[in-house]
């Protein structure tokens, strides 16, 4: 009887180790995610002032509301689809337009000014009479006036004129445009940034992994040069920390024009460890004294707390949490954080394009 309770009760316990194993596993609910990606959404600087609502189903996530331009429509998705059990994002953002200003009343047109009474028709006949009369008086008789023709040279021919080739107007350039704040830019990394080595400060190249749009119209094509620096940089360490890196963007070059930029910061950082390292610790070093009394006490208990402690830290280094790696080719996105004024070009980046490095301060 003893022994079929005993493994009754050692199949209750196995069976709520189970349950609690697939607990731990379930994947977030629906309310989870929901608070998740608003949070997200409320975490940048373009989205935090609308109002979006987010609902999700099933790992089905729909977003509505209204947003100030496409770049933030797509910024919304983007958080969305990066939410873990998320598969599928329906994005039910609209755009909302500007009001446009009323139209001013065309301005009248003056009333013509009157006519300024002329002569008398008398007086103006009698007038031309006398001016033909002037012009006769002054005339030379006939055969006179083919003398003094005679009488002088022939004027010379004058030079031939050359035609000058036409000269083609000057092509026109393009007018200035403003990229709005809350534009999202999409870079692909050039260099390798890793939490252990970055420190704050250092520069890093990246290009244009998307190009830049207006309304729907491409103001610089993908693939121009683009440099920012490292805000903060932390690595992980051998017993306690977590390892953190911070990223903004500084500089877009377009062809040999150079435009400061300011976005928000793109940051990731590992989760930090808790005292059961120190558990685990303390207790390799228990157990080794123990072992070590055993073997012969003394001097043995120590070497045995020793012992045991260095196992500790073996169980410690192997739990080390990693560091932060942002491999080349990896693509980031960044959010305009003030507006840009740039000139659009229709011209592909040239490859091999870099930057040049800011001036010593």
């Amino acid at each position: 009887m003893k022994a079929r309770l005993y493994f009754i009760s050692r199949a209750l316990i196995c069976s709520a180790l189970l349950a609690f194993a697939i607990a731990c596993n379930k994947a977030p609910n629906d309310a989870k995610v929901t608070s998740d990606i608003q949070a997200k959404l409320a975490a940048d600087s373009g989205l935090q002032d609308k109002q979006l609502t987010v609902q999700s189903a099933n790992g089905t996530v729909t977003l509505s509301g209204t947003v100030d331009n496409q770049a933030e429509r797509d910024a919304a998705a983007k958080y969305a689809a990066s939410q873990p059990g998320v598969r599928t994002v329906i994005n039910n953002l609209q755009i909302g337009s500007m009001q446009s200003a009323a139209t001013q009343p065309a301005p009248q047109s003056a009333p013509a000014p009157a006519p300024v009474n002329s002569k008398p028709a008398a007086s103006r006949r009698r007038h031309r009479s006398e001016q033909q009369n002037e012009i006769a008086e002054s005339t030379p008789p006939p055969d006179q006036s083919q003398q003094a023709a005679q009488s002088q040279p022939p004027a010379p021919d004058p030079p031939p004129v050359q035609a000058q080739p036409a000269t083609p107007p000057p092509p026109s350039q393009p007018m200035p445009v403003t990229l709005p704040a809350g534009a999202v830019l999409s870079v692909r990394l050039i260099d390798t940034i890793d939490s252990a080595t970055a420190q704050p400060g250092d520069a890093f190249h990246a290009t244009l992994d998307a190009p830049l749009a207006i309304d729907g119209d491409v103001v610089i094509p993908a693939h121009y040069d683009v440099e920012g620096h490292v805000v903060n940089a932390q690595a992980s360490g051998k017993f306690a920390g977590q390892a953190l890196l911070a990223l903004t963007l500084d500089r877009l070059k377009v062809g040999d024009k150079v435009y400061p930029i300011e976005t928000d910061q793109f940051s990731q950082k590992t989760s930090s460890r808790t005292k059961n390292t120190a558990e685990k610790v303390g207790a390799g070093a228990v157990a080794g004294a123990i072992l070590g009394g055993i073997f012969g006490g003394g001097k043995g208990a120590a070497i045995g707390s020793a012992a045991g402690a260095g196992a500790g830290g073996g169980v410690q280094a192997a739990s080390k949490k990693p560091d932060i790696k942002l491999s080349s080719e990896k693509v980031l996105t960044f959010t305009l954080q003030t507006p840009v004024t740039l000139v659009p070009t229709t011209k592909p980046a040239r490859s091999g394009q870099t930057l040049a490095a800011p001036a010593a301060q």
